[in-house]
């Protein structure tokens, strides 16, 4: 029998995507689930959105369209850029994509020729590791834990990028940890990443508007201009505006980069549909109300969750500032037993699997993002089932001997 590329043995399937099959499993199975798991915004755009699928369906050309992406939807997100100050973009610098991840993956194709190394911290988003894996680059992991609020110190930066990485993955906010770089850290690594020309930057800040605390987005390109020559900014609808099943990514970059897209798009995807761009462009240039309120939302459903982090003996969880995660430091838990069901907890993954059979709880093990301490809470849960979800989440460190 014919034997599968090898590439595929080095693909894996993602471990947010299994938690939460588990999880839909044990509910419907009759079980009380609350999920913290999948991390997606569980809210819909506005009918605005809906209107504009709704008139573009009615007059459906039924033609191919662009590789690149429609001129409207081009222009409305060269416009959604502008107004977070990152200027200067012509079409021949956008290329869209079938969901960031879509985009990521066609940018390691395009800048990563195999053994070429890729740099990026640590705790990760887990499609990070796995395209990386996929395209057979070396990868790079650059340890941030909670005793230095999961973020990149320039002496890290400095020293991964002084070994000459062909790609610097950076990701702001952050997925999965939620922390945001203020002006002042965003500015000290830049000017560490404008010591190394040879190395490609993709800042991948699909949460650049959900941003608490007045803190504000900061991108490499505002500190230093002269970055943009090799700085490709990724973004998204799927959290700003509730359409991830919609899947539209955006990256802005060199002529030269946003070119390369365009030729990935022509070899598979061919272009966004004509029914989703309609929507997107709707998204992006329409009323703002419904994703301004929902940031709002979940800074108050951030603090929620921390004050119920804070109080429990033993726990570290930097306060993030954007997103929508928490990642606790659990390691407390780690050599203890669950009194109630006598399950031992040797690590994350223990921690997470006994939270879910004995308290309906659904949490993804931090070690899927590279922190074995920690995992990953994502809050967007119904605001209802919140505290109940925080307060299993408690007892169950209660029941821990």
């Amino acid at each position: 029998m014919p034997q599968l590329a090898r590439r595929i043995g080095r693909a894996k399937p993602s471990a947010i995507m299994q938690v939460a099959e588990k999880a839909k499993r044990l509910k419907a199975e009759g079980r009380d689930i609350i999920s913290f798991s999948i991390g997606v915004p569980n809210f819909l755009p506005g009918e605005h959105v809906y209107a504009a699928a709704r008139d573009a369906l009615s007059k459906d050309s039924g033609q191919y369209g662009s590789n690149r992406g429609s001129d409207a939807l081009l222009d409305a997100f060269i416009e959604h850029m502008a107004k977070i100050g990152l200027t200067g973009y012509g079409r021949v610098n956008v290329a869209t994509g079938i969901g960031a991840k879509h985009v990521i993956y066609n940018l390691a194709e395009a800048l990563l020729d195999e053994g070429d190394t890729i740099a990026f911290p640590t705790p990760y988003w887990t499609s990070y590791l796995d395209i990386a894996e996929i395209v057979n680059a070396q990868i790079d992991l650059l340890p941030c834990p909670a005793s230095q609020d999961y973020k990149l110190t320039p002496a890290q930066l400095d020293a991964a990028l002084a070994k000459k990485p062909r790609v610097f993955l950076f990701n702001n906010p952050s997925n999965p940890t939620g922390m945001v770089y203020s002006k002042e850290e965003i500015d000290a690594l830049a000017d560490v990443v404008a010591k190394y020309p040879d190395t490609w930057i993709i800042t991948d800040d699909i949460y650049n508007r959900m941003v608490f605390d007045g803190l504000g987005y900061h991108n490499f390109v505002h500190a230093r201009p002269e970055l943009r020559e090799r700085v490709i900014f990724i973004d998204s609808l799927s959290k700003t505006y509730g359409m991830p099943g919609w899947r539209v990514g955006f990256m802005a970059g060199p002529e030269s980069v946003a070119q390369a897209i365009v030729t990935m798009n022509s070899n598979h995807i061919t272009n966004i549909p004509e029914i989703v761009s309609a929507a997107a462009v709707a998204a992006l240039s329409g009323p703002q109300d419904v994703p301004i309120a929902k940031c709002a939302e979940f800074q108050a459903k951030r603090d929620q969750v921390m004050d119920v982090m804070n109080a429990i003996p033993g726990v570290v969880c930097p306060r993030p500032q954007g997103a929508f995660y928490v990642f606790p430091d659990i390691s407390v838990a780690f050599g203890k037993t669950h009194g109630p069901t006598g399950a031992k907890i040797g690590n994350d993954v223990d921690f997470c699997n006994v939270l879910l059979e004995a308290k309906g709880v659904a949490c993804v093990p931090g070690s899927a993002f590279g922190e074995p301490r920690a995992l990953r809470i994502s809050y967007t849960c119904p605001t209802p089932q919140l505290a109940p979800g925080l307060q299993r989440f408690q007892e169950f460190f209660a029941e821990l001997q």
